[in-house]
């Protein structure tokens, strides 16, 4: 079939027809992930009654028989997770915007391989007497909770054409033979933005007095993430808590109100965070916390709950020492993203005394630095991580892909 061309199939009156249409696409990824416009040739196949009357109301189906470009080497995107919408041109006797929405059913797609879009169905009411053509027009592609928007680049030529009589001319209408009644379900918006609400709590810090416990302040931090699939922005409410024990400190790094929804269905023992708390005041360096992998597995769409993350602070000086949220990575389903905080706050701040090999943390291993480290980035004012409210999801759609980032709010 070239570019552009149709062919009608004949057909009797009243009976379906079915005619394909071919034609140059532009589609157009999600803005920001810095993956280019993908221009392909889309291929629709569009079922229609040959002949109605007017008053009649017909059900039409757009099937896709090669859609513009193949999933991209990526991720191979799970079964169900690609629902097609878009809009069918009625023209001649009158005009209309025909909307088309598909059902979220598709098998597995391995990355690479051929695109596989749902039958689309819609219906038209006829209002006149006359030839009415069918022409596809734009399409959205929606994967993974991320749109991918498609149009023509040429002019596309009608794929089918109906004819419409008087209303008491006797002739029948019929909905298309084999098709499937019109999908009522509808492309899911599943956006969601980053908490950006801070805690009352006041600023913690160690009198000296015997006290044990010392609970930090909930700060909001904005970050910058570095994923595999290019920069996103983000803010997290964080919280850091401590518990003397002799002359260290068992740290419990909070996650407050943000959660991620997972893009795919992730198995149990994938998803692992750690974080480097920023040292500052009379200390330097930072000290490593984490958290357990995953014990469940995560389904798609449901949200992704980072654990306290713990570790123990063992102080290298003897004065004020704060705690800020530093640098936090995740490692989720063989993906590591990176987020570094674009400026941070103090969240928690103790009277240390040094200890022998001290600084930079006693669980696991952690960065120290001779002149201040991370804790440079906001001078003074650094304070402890409680809980980056969004992690990377995979989301892939029809000609791209894109490292998506949903926070959503839980009880604290």
């Amino acid at each position: 079939m070239l570019t552009g061309a149709a062919v009608l199939l004949g057909v009797t009156a009243g009976q379906a027809q079915a005619a394909e249409v071919a034609y140059a696409t532009k589609c157009v990824p999600p803005p920001g992930i810095g993956l280019p416009d993908v221009n392909g040739t889309t291929k629709v196949e569009i079922t229609a009654p040959a002949t109605a009357k007017v008053g009649d109301t017909v059900d039409i189906v757009w099937k896709f028989t090669q859609a513009a470009s193949k999933n991209p080497d990526i991720i191979d995107l799970p079964a169900d997770s690609v629902q097609p919408s878009g809009t069918l041109k009625a023209a001649g006797a009158q005009t209309a915007d025909i909307a088309m929405v598909g059902t979220r059913t598709n098998p597995a797609i391995p990355k690479g391989s051929d695109m596989v879009l749902s039958n689309m169905t819609g219906t038209l009411k006829l209002t006149a007497v006359g030839q009415v053509t069918l022409t596809p027009d734009a399409y959205v592609v929606n994967a993974l909770s991320t749109n991918t928007n498609c149009a023509p680049t040429e002019p596309v030529q009608p794929a089918a054409t109906i004819t419409v009589t008087a209303a008491n001319s006797g002739s029948s209408s019929g909905s298309p033979s084999g098709s499937t009644s019109p999908s009522t379900s509808t492309s899911p918006s599943n956006s969601a933005s980053p908490s950006s609400s801070s805690s009352a709590s006041p600023s913690a810090s160690a009198t000296g007095d015997g006290q044990t416990d010392f609970t930090g302040k909930v700060v909001d931090i904005p970050y910058t993430c570095d994923t595999p699939l290019g920069i996103r922005k983000a803010t997290s409410p964080i919280q850091i808590n401590a518990k003397k024990s002799s002359g260290s400190y068992d740290l419990t790094v909070q996650f407050k109100k943000s959660v991620m929804d997972s893009p795919i269905d992730i198995p149990a023992g994938k998803v692992k965070p750690t974080m480097q708390v920023t040292l500052g005041g009379a200390d330097t360096g930072s000290v490593k916390v984490e958290g357990p992998l995953n014990s469940a597995a995560i389904p798609q769409g449901q949200p992704i709950e980072i654990p306290d993350l713990v570790g123990t602070y063992k102080p290298g000086a003897t004065g004020e020492s704060t705690l800020s949220p530093g640098v936090l990575t995740i490692e989720a389903a063989g993906t590591t993203t990176t987020c570094t905080p674009d400026k941070t706050a103090v969240s928690l701040t103790l009277n240390t005394q040094e200890q022998a090999s001290g600084a930079s943390g006693g669980s696991g291993s952690s960065s120290t630095s001779t002149s201040g480290g991370l804790a440079e980035t906001g001078s003074g004012d650094h304070g402890a991580l409680k809980a980056l409210g969004l992690v990377a999801g995979t989301a892939i759609l029809l000609g791209g892909a894109v490292f998506t980032f949903m926070p959503r709010r839980r009880a604290s």
